[in-house]
């Protein structure tokens, strides 16, 4: 069974725990002024159409809250609003942000949530509300921003792990770690999911909000939906500007790099130098000996007396010439 939770609720106050979807909409259609409360997880194709029958719901929502993978909208068929958000939890062991995914249907008397992932959010929200009548009593509409309340606040945990980790690439980026790298890219990776997340929420709260005149929205929840537009701005801008910092921590890693590599070249030249000068200073005194050492009788100097101290000398004066000669460029 897929049914997490099931209420009909009689002036903010949960009135009956229906065991089946039947025995909800038989309450519903029986008490006056009530609200249904039906909360499924993963439901199948017969529930939702039993769901979607009974409250008449748009075929196209459905088959959106069946299949998932849904980015955040808000759409309106009728008197019905269809909602799709992304709550998300922040796995700071992998680095990652765990997104899942919320359908919520509000219509003139029943709310209907489906969820299609482990999540603890919804039933937080329907304890909230149910230790709060006087919010509970204000209907559909009270759940819903209650609802998109609690997955904006969520996503603090989410800021807050995406900047330790940001704060420890900026630590690591001078640390000369090979790794980092990687991590900024895939870091950089799940902040353009979250923002994913983020930024049609923004539209979806300004589309409430233009609404609150046409819908006679109640006072308190105009409230309460513009404190979570100031939440979400506040996280959409932190988002940006995450983004911003890793794509200039991916080049400042890239030019680091470069500068490391080319500090790595110019130390391998200095050693190249130095070998090439001492192998030239050693092939003087090697190639006057191997001419000398060839013995032709007509060889000049051959059978000279002072042959040998001169040759001798000539190695000498041949590499210290060269080593001065190196030594003045900076070779040595």
């Amino acid at each position: 069974m897929t049914i997490i939770d099931n209420a009909v609720y009689v002036d903010g106050r949960r009135a009956a725990h229906p065991e089946t979807l039947e025995q909800t909409f038989e309450t519903l259609e029986a008490t006056g002024g009530s609200m249904a409360w039906i909360g499924l997880y993963r439901p199948s194709h017969e529930e939702m159409a039993q769901v979607a029958q009974e409250f008449r719901l748009h075929d196209l929502a459905v088959e959106d809250a069946i299949n998932a993978h849904q980015r955040p909208k808000m759409e309106r068929y009728d008197d019905m609003l269809f909602t799709v958000l992304r709550p998300a939890r922040y796995i700071d062991e992998t680095e990652t942000v765990e997104f899942g995914e919320l359908h919520i249907f509000t219509g003139p008397n029943y709310v209907v949530t489906v969820r299609h992932a482990e999540s603890a959010g919804v039933g937080l929200v329907r304890k909230r509300l149910e230790s709060d009548p006087e919010l509970l009593r204000l209907g559909p509409e009270a759940v819903l921003y209650a609802l998109l309340d609690r997955v904006v606040d969520d996503y603090l945990p989410v800021v807050r792990g995406l900047e330790n980790d940001i704060d420890e690439i900026e630590d690591q980026l001078f640390a000369d770690d090979a790794t980092v790298s990687r991590r900024i890219y895939e870091l950089a990776r799940e902040v353009i999911q979250f923002q994913r997340a983020l930024h049609p929420l923004e539209r979806m709260v300004e589309s409430l909000e233009g609404g609150f005149g046409k819908y006679a929205v109640d006072v308190e929840l105009q409230r309460s939906l513009r404190d979570v537009r100031d939440h979400l701005s506040h996280f959409a801008s932190r988002a940006d500007s995450f983004r911003d910092i890793l794509q200039n921590a991916l080049l400042l890693d890239g030019t680091l790099t470069a500068n490391r590599q080319n500090e790595a070249s110019a130390a391998q030249n200095e050693q190249v130098k130095k070998i090439s000068s001492w192998a030239a200073i050693f092939f003087a005194p090697s190639l006057v000996a191997g001419i000398y050492g060839m013995n032709f009788h007509g060889m000049p100097e051959l059978d000279w007396q002072y042959g040998y101290p001169y040759a001798l000398a000539l190695m000498v004066v041949a590499g210290f010439l060269l080593w001065l000669i190196f030594k003045r460029r900076q070779w040595l």
